[in-house]
């Protein structure tokens, strides 16, 4: 699987036809905007990068990252702020950040029909300082009871940030859906 990030209209018309998969993230902030971490973006902001990068897909499945502090409160604000992201680019699905703590949100999104990508590892939205996660058994089988409860919650896919090669073949392995690796190994599916 070919998973690319992109921001804008141009960037899109450039990997459309080379991606299954765009991914409109919330690292945006800091490579578009300059800002220090992911946390400050906005959902108009992700909105308005979807629109732009949807106007130019032709083929590949496009998620918007939901930003934080639209999502995390309540499944209501998780379906709200998805239902709002879908509707107003016409992307294919959202992704959001979080494990076991994220499973309800994940579950109430996908159940009123849109297609959600979970995130477990490392998180910027949740997580200030950086480490590679998945270090040990017991923090493997953590991440993995994680992805294991996402997947159920009915995640179409899992991004994978940050995993030491070992945990990553092992979520892989271990999951019914698709892997996307950041930065974890080319034993992601993606």
């Amino acid at each position: 699987i070919v998973c690319l990030t992109a921001y804008t209209a141009p960037m899109a018309a450039v990997l459309d036809a080379y991606c299954d998969l765009m991914l409109v993230g919330d690292s945006l902030a800091m490579v578009v905007y300059g800002m220090d971490n992911t946390r400050d973006i906005d959902l108009d902001t992700m909105i308005r990068h979807g629109k732009a990068v949807m106007r130019r897909q032709e083929t590949a499945l496009v998620v918007i990252d939901l930003p934080a502090g639209s999502y995390e409160d309540s499944p209501e604000q998780a379906i709200a702020s998805a239902r709002r992201v879908i509707d107003e680019t016409g992307a294919h699905g959202v992704k959001l950040e979080g494990g076991i703590a994220m499973r309800a949100h994940v579950q109430a999104i996908s159940g009123s029909g849109i297609p959600v990508m979970g995130h477990i590892g490392f998180t910027p939205q949740f997580k200030k300082k950086f480490k590679i996660e998945g270090a040990t058994s017991a923090s493997a089988i953590k991440l993995l009871k994680e992805a294991k409860k996402i997947e159920k919650a009915g995640a179409f896919s899992i991004v994978l940030e940050c995993l030491s090669p070992a945990s990553a073949k092992l979520i892989t392995n271990s999951l019914k859906i698709p892997t996307i690796g950041i930065g974890s190994s080319s034993y992601c599916d993606g």
